[in-house]
């Protein structure tokens, strides 16, 4: 029997052969076995442990363990150590205690040669995606990942709310490409403590595909230099509202003064006119000098009395228009900073792209609708507040035409519509949903050059398109790929 004819070494792996050959191919494996670490090689080097912990989450191991103790072993399986030319893996334990020892140095240069790696294949589908659909769609999520409520040993976890339900464990950040190959590739996985929120998370993973992809879109400055002047009238507005409460205050605080001074003067005067009444043994009148005298001083001593509350209220004014004074300066700071860094990047972006960003419901704020459309970005989401969907319902009536987008889906939709926090005009769609005796509704939200009204149904099959990223979570939905 001739070499090529012998049988090689039976596996329950098949796949895991091929992938090894084929990391051989784009030199994976070579890059992981360059990465210097610091620990020493007793029975496998820790270069392989870390090999085994990637061929591991390729066969989709949940947990760590699993290499050892599954139905079957990874550590037992020659053949896929010979594919991916290790003399054999270590078990479990081993490659556990290799994980903990890594420095974050050592991490970040596995991180970075994966990366290297993958670097050609992204830059290929941006390219097909470019010269097929003329421009980028990117799909962006922020996903619970769940860990044991009486584990001590993940690092940097918090309680959230993961499925519905309060949990331990991270929130991954992920970012994917529309690939004309493959469907979607991934660009960017990012773990957060599990209190982390989407909508703090929106402007992060925009950078990290556009770190990835290397290109962006031309910021739309023209429309952020309009916003920011709008912002400086609007704190410039403030500051002469603040003028004018701090100048209310300054006179109320000057009339409690005069008050104080006009009480002291008649309370003297009363006892000057009371002696001189005793003196010349005269009885008081109803009209005397010591009545009317009285009088004027209980009339004073009643407008002091309100004097604390009238000041109070003052500096109420005060303290209102200081805060909007604050607040309107620190947006204008920050969108001049943003202008900046927008116009410097614009200079350093000869050839910008077209690019779709589709979010989901948790990243639409009015702010980061906003900064997605002076980003560069057409944008499909779903408002992150239910009130725009509460306020579109009421303009609904009987009479009102829907448009069928699927089996139990109809949509009506509108043009020019605004969105607390937003200052640009945007398209809403309003969704009906029938389920059983149920109906839901949600709302769609756009920005961009595409003429949604128009046509609905490729509005709403487009944003549903995001499932193209739904289907990729829950295919590695687990802590392990989470935190490796």
């Amino acid at each position: 029997m001739s070499e090529l004819e012998r049988p090689g070494p039976l596996t329950q792996h098949a796949m895991l052969v091929i992938w090894g050959h084929f990391a051989h191919q784009i030199g994976l494996i070579q890059a992981m076995n360059a990465v210097a670490l610091h620990q020493k090689t007793y029975r496998h080097r820790p270069q392989t442990k870390v090999l085994a912990v990637l061929v591991a989450t390729l066969a989709g191991v949940a947990h760590l363990k699993e290499i050892s103790h599954s139905a079957h072993p990874l550590d037992q399986d020659q053949a896929v150590a010979a594919a991916w030319q290790q003399p054999a893996w270590a078990d479990a334990s081993g490659v556990s205690r290799t994980l903990q020892a890594l420095s974050l140095a050592e991490a970040e240069a596995i991180g970075q040669a994966l990366e290297a790696i993958s670097q050609p294949f992204i830059d290929r589908e941006v390219v097909l995606a470019m010269r097929t659909h003329g421009r980028l769609v990117y799909d962006g999520d922020l996903t619970g990942r769940p860990v044991s409520n009486s584990s001590t040993s993940y690092p940097n976890v918090a309680y959230g709310y993961m499925s519905d339900a309060l949990c331990l464990g991270y929130q991954a950040a992920l970012v994917s490409l529309h690939s004309p190959t493959y469907g979607r590739v991934w660009l960017s996985v990012r773990p957060h403590p599990g209190n982390t929120i989407a909508c703090t998370q929106a402007e992060a993973i925009i950078l990290a595909a556009e770190a990835r992809t290397g290109v962006r879109p031309r910021r739309r400055v023209e429309l952020l230099r309009q916003r920011l002047a709008a912002i400086t009238a609007a704190r410039q507005q403030a500051e002469a509202r603040l003028a004018t409460a701090q100048q209310a205050l300054t006179a109320i605080h000057a009339q409690a003064n005069d008050l104080s001074q006009h009480r002291q003067h008649w309370q003297h005067e009363i006892q000057r006119l009371e002696a001189v009444a005793q003196a010349r043994q005269r009885p008081e009148r109803p009209h005397s000098q010591v009545a009317t005298a009285r009088q004027r001083l209980l009339v004073c001593e009643r407008r002091m009395a309100r004097q604390p509350r009238l000041i109070e209220r003052a500096q109420q004014r005060v303290l209102r228009q200081q805060r909007q004074v604050e607040a309107r300066a620190a947006i204008e700071a920050s969108l001049t900073s943003r202008l900046a860094r927008f116009e410097d990047e614009n200079r350093r972006n000869p050839t910008p792209v077209e690019a779709v960003f589709r979010l989901d419901a948790g990243f639409g704020t009015g702010e980061n609708v906003a900064l997605l459309i002076e980003m560069g970005y057409d944008v499909y989401t779903k408002p992150y507040h239910h009130q725009v969907t509460t306020r579109l319902r009421r303009t609904v009536s009987e009479t009102t035409a829907w448009t069928r987008v699927g089996a139990n889906a109809e949509v009506v939709a509108w043009s020019n519509q605004q969105m607390a926090g937003c200052p640009y005009p945007l398209e809403l769609a309003l969704e009906r949903f029938y389920t059983g005796a149920t109906v839901r509704y949600s709302t769609l939200l756009h920005s961009g050059s595409a003429p949604v009204i128009g046509d609905l149904l490729p509005w709403f099959q487009f944003y549903n398109g995001r499932q193209l990223i739904e289907a990729g979570i829950k295919e590695g939905k687990t802590s392990f790929k989470c935190t490796i």
